[in-house]
């Protein structure tokens, strides 16, 4: 399990000769690390980190990109979201949180997405 924090700690954090990959794209490639690490605890990881970790950006069905603020144990896919962009308008818009375990909720996750692409930088004030 060691190895398995470290790895993510290092991939998920900028360094001097490398920048930060996003934590849910981090989680994907360690995935097709076949043989780095014991499956089992690797599982484990996700479960507990959950498969769009806290910060991650993801664009919805709906249109908007929102951050991960938390996580539904019951529903790793379908996490807490801050929405604060529109990308039909791509503007900023009233920032909501949507809670995608809800019954109520139709939205839904359609991908992960770069903060690079977007140019967003400090996201972490919108999770933290």
């Amino acid at each position: 399990m060691a190895a398995i924090c470290d790895v993510y700690d290092a991939i998920t954090s900028n360094r001097p000769y490398k920048e930060a990959w996003d934590p849910a794209s981090s989680l994907a490639h360690m995935s097709k690390w076949t043989g780095h690490f014991d499956k089992e605890l690797f599982n484990t990881f996700v479960k507990t980190v959950g498969i769009y970790p806290l910060g991650s950006l993801v664009r919805l069905h709906s249109g908007y990109l929102g951050v991960v603020i938390g996580k539904n144990p019951t529903h790793l896919s379908r996490p807490i979201v801050r929405v604060f962009f529109s990308v039909k308008s791509k503007t900023t818009i009233v920032e909501q949180v949507v809670d995608l375990a809800q019954s109520s909720t139709t939205d839904r996750i359609v991908s992960r997405e770069d903060p690079a692409k977007w140019g967003f930088k400090n996201l972490e004030n919108l999770w933290c």
